[in-house]
């Protein structure tokens, strides 16, 4: 039997290798079959034997992640091998320079750059060191020699996503997190939307498994009646387009569970409140020169069918998304009175905005064959984004893994926007930026001598932030100076360091100055310039570092008044003959520094089984306010012992990507009747009775507790407050809520999550 069950996995083995083959081969050429052949088998040779979670052979694995490379992101044979190789140097004795040696420096490289960085021991949890943090990091940095390492790390998270079902509850956890952190919004920066999709999807299913189900369910239940709507909508556009000439592929396109749910987070509606469930997609055959116009030919058919929301029309062929994106987005008025988004792109814009990056480069090739007349916008775009990583990796230098990875997130995985220089030049900036952020992007000195700016011909403050389409003057001033206070008024990597530079050099001059400025005045005391002067000095001002006693006294911070106030008190303790450092007038003792291996004791609830233990103490994170029935797990804090967080927590994807090895199973258990508090968020329309009618029905009719209420009205007439009440568990909380949504006059009512 045993025998049997080898070769059946022998056989779906060469089966899959087999079928990597039919895919790739059309594109290979001379020398790359044997490449291919030779990585192949030093995989399996490499992981002969191993098994993943699942029980099934490891280098299936690989052989997928390949799969996903050519099929899906449109790779050619270099990346494919080092899919195949890319968990050789990770998991079994074979070296980069093996790697190197056999399949060159290309293929190297790739692996290389997807390989985890081997920790020896435990991370220190003391420091603050995060594992993932360096790994990303560390991966991330290689965009800017080859993209092609990111694209295999992505299919390789991809399959992994997809096969995770076989891993242990909080492995999923952790992985889903990172996922949702750093890998779903880099795929969306490379414009490969369909592996996006995925991972966000993926990430909702295992992260939050009831609601990812609830409205899979709901979406399967109304599939019949949204393709008849999508039949009709489509119908008179199909004979218009024909009519018109041109050949096009209509058809509805299903938002993603994971893009449902985010709207309802937003708007804090029920899905049954949710109804673009759907965007209409036209794809036509056109020349690349004549791309613009015949997608402006095709929203001209379309309005005259369906009237257009002007508010909502996105024009990203006249300036593609920095990641080559290129769509006319409208949205209009259907049948029954519904809003519809209908997206017009060519089958060139179609497969860059499927493919992303590899789609891109594709026609960027062809076009250095014979170039087009259009200029290729989005060519620069990719382009401008590679070199701006390169600019991080130089200062990578000044931050920790932690700090590296939140820059990136903010600088490069934000949605952008398109702002105008006086001069009508166009420039692209993350979402969030200020004009100090515009300043900085312009060049560094207009930054650090930034006073204000004119945004649309108006005076602005440092703190305004920019929107789609302002046109920015910077006004500067030779008086203006950075200080700490800019660094909370921008967002961008670029002015962040330069005004960190600056303060830092600031600082310095202050420092050196401040120095002198003790020396003299030491003697001049006749006090020696020592360490326990200093020191003593530092107490008295209660100034905890040196170097921020020399600053601020550089900084004239410390008048000359406080210095001679020292010297004073100093003289009066020299002249005691007895020497008591616990008297009152004594320099207070440093605290000590805490045992950060002992987790510090809070009592202890019979509610939760942590790890495989049920008295181990723990406290409930007040940012999320777990109770009983909520999906939770334990997070180790350095100070405050064990933390028990919602899996949804506003905080949980930071914690759980960035933290994995802090993180520790919890599961509700069976106990003793308890009640935990919640706040409600309840908004309605107002009317008479409306609160009277909410509060009997919570305290009267389903007899629970309020402990408090806070209610008001807006200057539009809509109702909105919030109720503090004790619940049993989840279950009662969501029983709750769905009968208050049925009083007559509330429109929505939801959980906050925190103070």
């Amino acid at each position: 039997m045993q025998t049997l069950k080898v070769l059946a996995e022998h056989k779906e083995i060469l089966h899959q290798y087999y079928k990597l083959r039919r895919a790739i081969d059309p594109i290979l050429r001379p020398g790359d079959s044997e490449m291919i052949r030779e990585s192949f088998r030093l995989a399996a040779k490499a992981h002969f034997g191993v098994r993943r979670k699942s029980g099934e052979p490891y280098i299936l694995h690989p052989i997928a992640v390949a799969q996903i490379v050519v099929e899906e992101i449109n790779l050619g044979p270099t990346a494919v091998a080092a899919a195949l190789l890319h968990d050789v140097v990770e998991d079994t004795s074979w070296t980069i320079e093996d790697i190197q040696e056999r399949f060159g420096s290309k293929v190297a490289k790739i692996v290389d750059g997807v390989t985890k960085i081997k920790v020896s021991g435990k991370y220190d949890v003391k420091l603050g060191i995060s594992e993932q943090a360096e790994n990303f990091r560390r991966m991330i940095l290689t965009i800017s020699d080859d993209v092609r390492v990111i694209m295999v790390k992505l299919a390789d998270r991809l399959h992994n996503m997809r096969t995770l079902a076989s891993m242990k509850r909080d492995k999923q956890l952790k992985i889903a997190s990172e996922t949702i952190f750093i890998y779903a919004p880099l795929a969306h920066r490379l414009g490969l939307y369909k592996i996006k999709t995925e991972l966000e999807d993926l990430y909702l299913k295992y992260s939050q498994r009831d609601i990812y189900r609830g409205i899979a369910d709901k979406l399967n239940k109304t599939k019949a009646q949204r393709n008849k709507f999508i039949s009709e909508f489509i119908g008179p556009l199909n004979e218009a387009l024909f009519g018109a000439g041109f050949y096009a592929r209509v058809f509805g396109r299903p938002k993603s569970i994971y893009s449902i749910w985010n709207k309802m987070q937003r708007q804090n509606v029920p899905f049954e409140k949710i109804y673009d469930l759907f965007a209409i997609r036209i794809v036509i055959q056109s020349p690349e020169e004549h791309e613009k116009a015949d997608c402006w030919r095709v929203y001209s058919l379309v309005t005259d069918f369906y009237k257009p929301n002007p508010d909502r029309l996105r024009d990203w062929i006249s300036t593609p998304k920095t990641n080559g994106y290129e769509s006319l987005h409208t949205t209009v008025m259907g049948p029954e009175g519904k809003w519809v988004e209908v997206q017009i792109r060519t089958e060139r814009m179609d497969e860059i905005a499927e493919k992303g990056y590899a789609a891109h480069w594709k026609y960027k090739e062809k076009r250095k064959k014979g170039k087009s007349k259009r200029q290729d916008q989005s060519e620069s775009g990719l382009d401008t984004w590679v070199r701006t990583i390169r600019e991080l990796r130089e200062q990578d230098q000044s931050l920790s893994a932690t700090e590296f990875i939140n820059a990136f997130r903010s600088n490069f995985l934000q949605e952008e926007i398109f702002v105008f220089t006086p001069k009508g030049d166009l420039k692209s900036l993350p979402n969030g930026s200020s004009v100090l952020d515009f300043a900085f992007s312009i060049h560094t000195e207009i930054g650090l001598s930034c006073l204000g700016a004119k945004v649309n011909q108006k005076m602005v403050p440092l703190s305004y932030k920019l929107r789609n389409g302002d046109q920015i003057e910077i006004v500067t001033s030779p008086q203006a100076k950075p200080n700490a206070d800019w660094l909370k008024l921008v967002v961008t990597t670029r002015a962040s360091s330069k005004i960190k530079d600056y303060i830092r050099y600031e600082r310095k001059e202050s420092i050196l100055l401040g120095k002198e400025v003790v020396q003299k005045r030491f003697k001049q005391y006749k006090f020696e310039y020592n360490d326990e002067n200093l020191n003593q000095l530092k107490g008295f001002l209660q100034i905890k570092h040196l170097s921020d006693l020399f600053y601020d006294v550089g900084q004239g911070y410390v008048k000359s008044k406080r210095l001679n106030d020292f010297r004073d008190w100093k003289n009066r303790r020299e002249k005691q003959h007895t020497f008591n450092r616990n008297k009152e007038n004594a320099l207070p003792k440093p605290s000590p520094s805490p045992d950060l291996d002992k987790l510090q004791q809070v009592p202890k609830s019979e509610a939760l089984v942590i790890g495989d233990e049920s008295a181990l103490q723990y406290t409930l994170a007040s940012c999320c306010k777990p109770m009983p029935g909520d999906d939770v797990f334990g997070f180790i804090t350095i100070h405050d012992g064990i933390k028990i967080h919602r899996t949804d927590c506003p905080n949980s994807v930071s914690l759980m990507s960035q933290y994995g090895y802090r993180i520790i199973k919890a599961v509700w258990k069976s106990q003793k009747e308890q009640f935990f508090q919640v706040e409600l968020k309840i908004v309605g329309n107002d009317r008479i009775g409306l609160v009277r009618d909410v509060t009997q029905f919570i305290s009267g009719d389903m007899k629970v507790n309020i402990s408090a209420i806070d209610v008001g009205i807006t200057d539009e007439g809509i109702f909105e407050g919030k109720i503090k009440l004790f619940v049993r568990n989840k279950q009662h909380l969501q029983t709750l809520l769905d009968e208050i949504r049925d009083i007559d006059g509330v429109e929505s009512i939801s959980r906050v999550d925190s103070e």
